[in-house]
């Protein structure tokens, strides 16, 4: 049972949203505060990522088996950088490799789009993440964030690439 990365299309919304809302609401639980949890109604992630597989810009990935998208990615390249805006997992899938694949997949597509490095913006406390995108070559670059619809501190971490 193979693990397939593609391109995702409009027709992956109610998949996507399956697997957003599980991290959403599964795994950042007791990593950020019940009340962003709760934000997240499903209204509100099926107008964000409705309208993100419509937009052409950047490029969201989905990993699948036998039809079910265990993850996604989301990610654009301007001029010579890169940045991965979203890495899901199912919960259900966690450490079967799906991250791995789908960031793997990201890393290649800009490279491609002539990247030489990458960004990306993880919850600061996400320890598993961070841990994860550690293992992967990235690492904290010393910029931090805080976006209102959040409420919560962000790290940027940072990737030369090949």
């Amino acid at each position: 049972m193979t693990i397939e990365v593609r391109r995702a299309t409009p027709d992956d919304l109610s998949g996507v949203l399956g697997v957003f809302l599980g991290c959403w609401r599964e795994s950042y639980r007791g990593i950020l505060p019940d009340a962003a949890i709760e934000a997240m109604t499903d209204e509100r992630a099926r107008a964000l990522w409705a309208r993100v597989l419509a937009d052409d810009e950047g490029e969201v990935h989905v990993a699948e088996r036998e039809g079910t998208i265990l993850g996604l990615t989301r990610f654009a390249c301007t001029a010579d950088r890169g940045a991965v805006h979203s890495l899901y997992v199912s919960p259900q899938a966690h450490g079967g490799g799906v991250g791995r694949l789908l960031l793997t997949s990201a890393v290649e597509a800009l490279v491609a789009a002539g990247a030489r490095s990458a960004v990306l913006w993880v919850f600061a406390a996400n320890a598993p993440s961070i841990g994860f995108y550690e293992a992967q070559g990235w690492s904290a670059d010393g910029a931090t964030r805080t976006q209102p619809e959040f409420g919560e501190p962000e790290q940027r971490m940072r990737r030369e690439l090949p």
